[in-house]
């Protein structure tokens, strides 16, 4: 893996999101080694924290640019950290909470969706993009990430609001959301799962999908894992073809 790191002072200019992207990884083989780049890169940077891309950097970027044209999101200032403040402010304002119990029924659900997320998080290497760019994100809890990336645009897709009650949720769980991309939303905790911790998850993954399905073959996987990966988006599923 190559990795690109720029400073502060560097203007934004092509392959970089904003003056926020604090490296572009290249070459990108597996989600182990961008861990283990993500940690180094959390000690440069904190105590701010980090979000990078996951799948399909061109069309993440994207979609995230028009999912800040939110009126809610969209800031008054062009500079990086004041976007990302304002957002994070968005996010944690009561009024505009999207609540867990809420969820349900937002997504077109279906066995393909559970399909899916077994397929991902079995192999999620073969869905990650071969270049990853890494946000700083000034920020003061793990859950407000998010704000660095905010992504959730078409209209079938968990919006930006939605994905952090999901994010939020899962913290809850000692999943930390590390990284989003075009269709998935990755997280990381510091060890694997108990069997009792797999079936809260799994639960909460039922309540939010509301799919029957290969559930099992979830559960199974996550004991060997202190990873997952969820799709937000409608056509989550075409990703694993």
């Amino acid at each position: 893996m190559r990795v690109t790191r720029y400073g502060p002072s560097e203007e934004a200019g092509r392959g970089r999101l904003d003056t926020n992207t604090v490296a572009r990884l290249d070459e990108v083989a597996g989600f182990t080694g961008l861990l283990d780049v993500l940690g180094a890169l959390r000690a440069e940077h904190a105590p701010a924290r980090l979000l990078c891309t996951l799948d399909d950097v061109d069309q993440c970027a994207y979609t995230s640019g028009h999912a800040s044209e939110d009126d809610r999101l969209r800031p008054d200032s062009d500079d990086a950290d004041a976007r990302a403040a304002h957002i994070a402010a968005a996010l944690d304002d009561p009024g505009s909470r999207v609540a867990w119990e809420d969820l349900p029924g937002e997504r077109l659900g279906g066995e393909a969706d559970v399909a899916a997320l077994v397929e991902v998080n079995r192999d999620p290497d073969a869905f990650l993009d071969d270049v990853v760019l890494v946000q700083r994100v000034p920020v003061p809890r793990d859950d407000l990430a998010i704000a660095g990336i905010p992504n959730g645009y078409f209209t079938a897709d968990w919006n930006v609001f939605q994905n952090h009650a999901i994010i939020r949720r899962l913290a809850g769980h000692g999943y930390r959301h590390v990284g989003i991309g075009a269709s998935l939303l990755g997280f990381d905790r510091t060890a694997a799962p108990s069997e009792e911790e797999v079936r809260a998850v799994v639960a909460d993954l039922q309540h939010l999908y509301g799919a029957s399905g290969a559930w099992a073959l979830l559960a199974a996987l996550l004991p060997e894992r202190p990873f997952l990966f969820l799709g937000y988006t409608e056509d989550f599923p075409d990703l694993t073809g």
